[in-house]
């Protein structure tokens, strides 16, 4: 049924597609703590070269008790990807968890080491 302006309610606006749009429910956001030997291996540089690689955003950051804290943002393949990604790390790493949460997307700009 059309509404003001002629669009049915389920056309998304011209430009768009469907799902897409920020804030969408195809944007979603993980943030990670990984354990192990994940500092002075490269892994934040690393996270962030795979995370440009798959388009995701967001950031990747050393914590003082030896983890590794990531956000992702983006769509959910590209960011399970990611998150399938930091099980191993790249190859000096040698991780023992990776404690997953979910989280509300916030529109990240891009995708930086803090």
């Amino acid at each position: 049924m059309p509404r003001r302006g002629g669009r049915p309610l389920n056309t998304p606006t011209p430009g768009t597609q469907a799902g897409t749009a920020a804030g969408s429910p195809a944007t979603i956001r993980r943030r990670l703590r990984v354990t192990g030997q994940v500092q002075g291996v490269w892994f934040r540089e690393s996270t962030r070269r795979e995370a440009e690689r798959l388009g995701v955003r967001g950031w990747v950051r050393n914590c003082t008790d030896g983890s590794v804290e990531a956000v992702l943002e983006g769509d959910a393949g590209p960011v399970a990807e990611l998150v399938r990604w930091s099980r191993s790390g790249p190859p000096r790493a040698h991780v023992l968890a990776v404690e997953l949460s979910e989280e509300e997307p916030l529109g990240e700009p891009g995708f930086r080491v803090r």
